[in-house]
């Protein structure tokens, strides 16, 4: 059994040598994130470049995300570069400050905090460790209480309990970083903090004019972090092409208690959208400094898998950590693992369900057919890769091959759960096209003789949206 759950990995120091990233690779990673948060635009084309060229070394395909940075919702310097708050001081977070901070204040690199907050707000810094109760307001100053203190250093994150920080999700900086990502083409684009479906329309349109050179169009991905998203999820994943259950933030402004039913009802909406859903943050964070894992990650991991989720991400674990290889190989270990205690649950899937489109009943009608009869393998040649994405949206134990003459669509469907994507010449005959498919997958000993599969195709050759055919074959 091949692994269905898709894993993503942050590059960074620990994983930018060519050798290390091509061992990422070969342990696992389908899919390569470029954090806009740090470094140069430059330093991220010629990332994407290494990862191209190590991705063709292996022979894999390989999708590449691109994560905007969002508002910088941040303190200031320090003078000492930290300071160690204690309970019941008194604190200072001033706007207008430009010397560096202190033990008494400190300046802001987000200028609007004194007009978003009032006296009685909770501030969680430095992702929810200090907590700081607003007691009052003077033109730029936001003098605070400290609640629970500790060490706080330079430009650590602040978070409003409850959220109601008005920054917008797109920045000038991420306005130029989009023209950046659609340089080097990425498939897709993470934007940081969204409120609600405008800010994922503005995003979508900004990356398709800035794609317009080169013809490209990105699937967008709403990065779940802001209390106010919630209410909005529909909208916000009707407007994206999926979401990623960022559970940082969006833990430190909604409680940690809560992220977790959370997580499961946006894989669960996601699913049912027929959209892409990723799991993120300190999912396997011991691994920074450990060679394995603690139980709990496992647990994490493992549970995200049984939720549905079409990937696993990692960040600082294989952009700065010290075993960025093992941490891959644990987690494609767990994942596999809980894929073979998953169950098939297709016949209630499709119990209520109706379907509107001929190409999406053709998908569904394989997957039904394919579980039932046992097939080897799902085959759909597909231009864009969206019946291989709807087949993709309920677990089966029979494996998906996404089959495409675009580049791109190979490629994003490397994100997609349990769908392995191959680059296939375009045919305009039908029969051409079915035998090579079959040909294509008795050659990498996916399919031998005797063993059945489904295939789904449109009739006529090579239009995408037009998937009308499904056929049951026997290797012969």
């Amino acid at each position: 059994m091949s692994r269905a759950t898709k894993i993503v990995a942050t590059l960074g120091p620990a994983s930018s040598d060519p050798a290390v990233l091509e061992r990422l690779l070969r342990a696992g990673v389908d899919v390569v994130r470029l954090n806009f948060s740090h470094g140069k635009a430059q330093d991220h084309i010629d990332r994407a470049n290494l990862v191209r060229q190590c991705a063709a070394r292996v022979g894999k395909p390989i999708a590449l995300m691109a994560d905007l940075q969002g508002p910088k919702i941040r303190v200031g310097k320090f003078a000492e570069g930290k300071v160690m708050l204690e309970n019941g001081a008194r604190f200072v977070l001033d706007a207008a400050r430009t010397e560096p901070g202190d033990i008494d204040g400190v300046g802001l690199d987000y200028k609007e905090l004194p007009r978003d907050v009032k006296p009685g707000d909770t501030l969680l810094l430095n992702d929810g460790l200090i907590v700081l109760t607003v007691d009052r307001v003077a033109g730029d100053q936001v003098h605070t209480l400290v609640k629970i203190g500790g060490e706080l250093s330079n430009n650590k994150g602040i978070n409003k309990q409850g959220g109601g920080l008005t920054a917008p999700a797109l920045t000038a900086k991420d306005m130029e970083d989009i023209k950046t990502a659609m340089s080097f083409q990425c498939d897709y684009l993470a934007v940081s903090f969204p409120k609600n479906a405008t800010d994922m329309e503005m995003a979508r349109q900004l990356a398709n004019v800035a794609g317009e050179p080169w013809r490209h169009k990105p699937a967008m991905i709403a990065k779940i972090e802001r209390s106010e998203a919630i209410p909005h999820l529909d909208a916000i994943l009707r407007a994206s092409d999926g979401i990623m259950v960022a559970r940082g933030d969006l833990a430190v402004e909604v409680g940690n208690a809560t992220v977790p039913a959370l997580q499961k009802k946006m894989i669960r909406m996601a699913r049912e959208l027929d959209k892409i859903a990723i799991t993120a943050t300190q999912m396997m964070e011991s691994m920074i400094l450990a060679p394995v894992p603690t139980r709990a990650e496992v647990s994490d991991v493992a549970n995200a898998v049984l939720d549905g989720t079409d990937a696993v991400m990692l960040s600082a674990e294989t952009a700065a950590g010290k075993y960025p290889v093992e941490t891959v190989e644990q987690m494609a270990a767990i994942a596999l693992e809980a894929e073979r205690a998953d169950e098939v649950r297709l016949d209630a899937d499709f119990s209520n369900k109706q379907f509107g489109r001929i190409d999406q009943s053709i998908a569904m009608g394989a997957l039904f057919t394919a579980h039932h009869l046992g097939c080897k393998a799902i085959i759909a040649l597909t231009e864009s890769g969206s019946t291989a994405l709807w087949m993709s949206r309920h677990n089966i134990k029979v494996p998906i091959y996404g089959l495409t003459s675009q580049e791109r669509s190979q490629s994003r469907m490397a994100l997609y759960r349990n769908v392995r994507p191959i680059l296939m010449a375009n045919h305009s005959d039908r029969d051409q096209a079915l035998a090579e498919a079959e040909r294509l997958l008795v050659a990498r000993n996916v399919l031998k003789p005797g063993d059945t599969y489904a295939i789904t195709c449109g009739e006529p050759m090579g239009y995408p949206g037009g998937t009308n055919m499904l056929k049951v074959c026997r290797v012969g």
